[in-house]
């Protein structure tokens, strides 16, 4: 009968060796993963041989596992690697999560920009972007901007300003004044402007009587006009038209600025035998308020002298715009 060396613990077997039993004899065999060298097991490197891992693969003594790459998990199979779904695992993003193979990328809703560390987002100041995002003022907000508009304006579009019509809308002016609307704001102006001895004969127009003997050394007529122009215009530039408006035969008629252009700001440039163009050729910072008295002087052939004066009251706003 065979005697089993093994179970008997005859056998001479190394502790790293396997016993076998054989019929009349025993055979020493190394564990699994190791093979023999001479007397001695040595490990066997599973690296080197097939089936090779997906990526990287770890030799153990008398064994092996396989490693993924950051972004990968191994599959059931324990070789093969899978890429992780970074953005349905766990979401790192702060606003938007895409994934791509191995890794994923984060980007940010329309107004916020990544931060350094590519993850969160900050907002972006649009406002410090550009300084012509706004026709006045920028104003930075989570995620956009608005903008504004001084007093007296109102923003149309989005960016660009608009002037109010305070005369349309509501104002303070009494029931004998006019309501004046300028760029910026209104003015309350007298429905009847006349002083004596003029007297009102028609809409902001005042006549000197004939009758009366103070009138002789005054002009005939003075006519009251109120216009807004823009802050810092552009110069020279033509801003308003006078005009005869009743022509006689055989007269002379020559213009000139009577008064309120002591700073040289105007230039009254005859246009024909009956009109002038009041010419700005200084550039005007608002708000102010400019009076000028454009003349307007007949002579006739008997040599009869008249005038008549046009009081133009010229508002300046307070912004180019």
């Amino acid at each position: 009968k065979d005697i089993d060396e093994c179970a008997t613990g005859t056998h001479t077997c190394r502790a790293d060796q396997m016993c076998v039993n054989l019929r009349g004899s025993f055979s020493c065999q190394c564990l699994p993963g190791y093979q023999k060298r001479g007397e001695q097991c040595v490990d066997i490197d599973e690296c080197t041989l097939p089936p090779y891992c997906h990526h990287r693969c770890v030799n153990t003594p008398g064994s092996y596992y396989c490693q993924c790459n950051a972004g990968f998990q191994l599959a059931s199979n324990n070789h093969t690697c899978v890429d992780i779904n970074e953005c349905d695992a766990n979401n790192p993003c702060a606003q938007q999560c895409y994934n791509i193979l191995g890794s994923f990328i984060c980007q940010c809703n329309p107004g916020f920009e990544l931060s350094s560390d590519r993850i969160n987002c900050e907002d972006t100041d649009e406002c410090r972007t550009s300084s012509y995002l706004c026709q006045y003022q920028c104003v930075n907000e989570p995620g956009k901007f608005s903008c504004v508009c001084p007093e007296g304006y109102q923003v149309v579009g989005g960016r660009t300003c608009q002037d109010i019509n305070e005369c349309e809308t509501t104002n303070e002016c009494r029931e004998d004044e006019i309501c004046w609307n300028y760029h910026g704001g209104f003015r309350c102006y007298p429905r009847n402007p006349c002083q004596e001895p003029y007297i009102l004969t028609s809409e902001n127009r005042c006549v000197c009587p004939v009758s009366n003997a103070i009138c002789r050394e005054l002009p005939y007529s003075v006519v009251y006009k109120y216009m807004s122009i823009r802050s810092d215009r552009t110069v020279p530039s033509d801003i308003f038209q006078i005009q005869a408006t009743s022509i006689y035969p055989n007269t002379i008629n020559t213009f000139r600025i009577k008064s309120g252009n002591e700073n040289g700001e105007f230039y009254l440039r005859q246009t024909s035998t009956v009109s002038a163009m009041l010419v700005l050729v200084k550039s005007l910072s608002g708000p102010r308020e400019h009076i000028v008295d454009l003349e307007m002087l007949t002579v006739n052939s008997l040599n009869y002298r008249t005038s008549s004066v046009l009081r133009l009251t010229i508002i300046v706003g307070p912004y180019a715009f």
